[in-house]
C-alpha cells in the first residue's frame, strides 16, 4: 500500500488545515456553547467547494477523490466535529442522489447541494427505530397523483436548517427513499438541544403529517430505499467519521504533548513522568493505526468499491473507539483544566462519544465486521459452513 500523498493531495491537505485553523478553530467553542453553526460558516464552506466536495464538476462539485475527501474530514475534525459533520451529511445525500437519483433529480438538486443553496439532511432514525432501519414505521400511502408521508423522525443532524431531507419510509411494505422539501405541507421541525456532544449539529425531530410527496421525488424506486440508497449515504458517512476521528484524536495528542512539556508536578515536567509517557505512546500508536486504516479505505474507494465498504467499516469502528480513548487520556493529562469548557480536549471527548453511535454503533460494526470475516473465510474454504449474519443492521441517525 502506497501511503504517500500525491503533490496535489498534499497541497489540498495544507489548504484544508489552513482554512480550518483560520476560520473554524477560533469559533469552535462558541459553536459548541451556542449549539449552532452560524450561516456565515455554511456560506464559507460552500465558497470553498467543501459542500460539494465529492460531486462531479458537471454539477458544480469539486470532484475530490475519496482520499482527498478523507483529508478534508481529518482537518475539519481536528478543530470542530459539527462543522465536519455538515460537510459529511451534505455529501452523503449528494452521493445517494448521484448514484441512484433520476436525471431530473440530479439536475435539480446536485448543483444546489454543491453551491450550498440547499442544505441537506438524511432522515432514517425514528423515536423507536435506530440500528434496525428495516423496520422504520414512517409510511407512504398513495393519494391520487402523489404519495402521502406520515410518521416521525428523530435525531436528524442539521434538521433545524436543512432545506431537503432524504427520508426512509415504507411503501406497501417496501423500504423507499424519498426527497422531502422543508416547505412541504404537514412537516413540523422541532429542535433538539442538550446533547452530550456534537452540540452544534443542530439536531431536530421531524413530524410528518400527511406530507405530499410527488412520484418524481422517489429515489431509486420502491423497495430500493434501504440497501442501495441509504447505505450509499451511510458508507460515505462512516468514511467521513473515521477520518474525522483521526483529526480529533490528533488534536488531543498535540494538546497533550504541549501541556506535558510545559506543566510541572513533583519537581518534574509531566513529560518526564513514566506513566504520562506510556499514555502518550499509546496515543501516538493508536492515531497512526487509525490513520493507516483510513488511508487504506480511501485508496480502495478508487479501485474496489465493495472492498472499500468493508475497510471503511473497520476504519470507522477502530477510529471512533480510538478517539474516545485518546481524548479521555488527553483530559486526564490536562487534569482539572481538561474538564473546563474552554479546553478543547473535553469537547473532543464529548464529540468522540457520539462517533461511537452515529452511522452505526460500535456493537453493530462488530457484528458486521465479523460477518465480513466469515464470508471471506467461507469463500476461501468451500468446505466451511456458510455463517451469515441473520439480520442486516443499520446505524442510528
Amino acid at each position: 500500500m502506497n501511503l504517500n500523498l500525491t503533490p496535489a493531495q498534499e497541497e489540498k491537505r495544507r489548504a484544508f488545515a489552513a482554512y480550518a485553523r483560520t476560520h473554524i478553530a477560533p469559533r469552535a467553542e462558541t459553536f459548541d456553547r451556542e449549539e449552532r453553526l452560524p450561516n456565515e460558516v455554511l456560506e464559507g464552506l460552500a465558497r470553498q467547494g467543501y459542500l460539494g466536495a465529492t460531486l462531479p464538476p458537471v454539477y458544480g462539485g469539486a470532484g475530490m477523490d475519496m482520499l482527498t475527501f478523507g483529508l478534508l474530514n481529518e482537518e475539519l475534525g481536528r478543530v470542530c466535529a459539527a462543522t465536519r459533520a455538515l460537510v459529511m451529511v451534505q455529501n452523503m445525500v449528494g452521493q445517494a442522489i448521484l448514484r441512484w437519483g433520476s436525471e431530473a433529480q440530479k439536475s435539480r438538486w446536485l448543483p444546489q447541494l454543491a453551491s450550498g443553496e440547499t442544505i441537506a439532511a438524511i432522515a432514517v432514525t425514528e423515536p423507536e427505530v435506530g440500528s434496525d432501519a428495516r423496520h422504520v414505521t414512517a409510511a407512504l400511502a398513495p393519494t391520487g397523483d402523489a404519495h402521502s408521508l406520515r410518521g416521525r423522525k428523530k435525531w436528524i443532524s442539521f434538521g433545524q436548517v436543512a432545506d431537503l431531507f432524504l427520508v426512509l419510509a415504507q411503501l406497501d411494505g417496501k423500504p423507499t427513499a424519498v426527497l422531502l422539501e422543508r416547505t412541504a405541507p404537514g412537516l413540523t421541525i422541532t429542535p433538539i438541544t442538550g446533547m452530550l456532544g456534537m452540540r452544534a449539529a443542530m439536531l431536530a425531530e421531524l413530524r410528518l403529517d400527511d406530507c405530499p410527496v410527488p412520484p418524481q421525488n422517489v429515489v431509486g424506486g420502491p423497495g430500493f430505499g434501504l440497501s442501495p440508497v441509504v447505505l450509499t449515504a451511510l458508507n460515505v458517512g462512516r468514511y467521513g467519521i473515521a477520518w474525522g476521528c483521526v483529526g480529533m484524536a490528533q488534536a488531543c495528542l498535540d494538546a497533550s504533548l504541549a501541556h506535558a512539556a510545559a506543566r510541572k508536578q513533583f519537581d518534574a515536567r509531566l513529560k518526564d513522568h513514566q506513566l504520562i509517557r506510556r499514555m502518550i505512546a499509546d496515543m501516538v500508536v493508536q492515531v497512526k493505526a487509525a490513520r493507516l486504516l483510513c488511508h487504506r479505505a480511501g485508496q480502495l474507494w478508487a479501485t474496489d468499491r465493495q472492498a472499500a465498504i468493508a475497510e471503511t467499516m473497520a476504519a470507522k469502528y477502530f477510529a471512533a473507539s480510538m478517539a474516545v480513548r485518546v481524548a479521555g487520556d488527553a483530559v486526564r493529562i490536562h487534569g482539572a483544566a481538561g474538564c473546563h469548557s474552554k479546553c478543547p480536549v473535553q469537547r473532543h471527548w464529548r464529540d468522540a462519544k457520539i462517533m461511537e453511535i452515529i452511522e452505526g454503533t460500535t456493537e453493530i460494526h462488530q457484528l458486521q465486521i465479523a460477518s465480513f470475516a466469515f464470508r471471506e473465510s467461507t469463500a476461501a474454504d468451500p468446505q466451511s459452513p456458510n455463517l451469515q449474519s441473520p439480520v442486516s443492521h443499520l446505524p442510528s441517525r
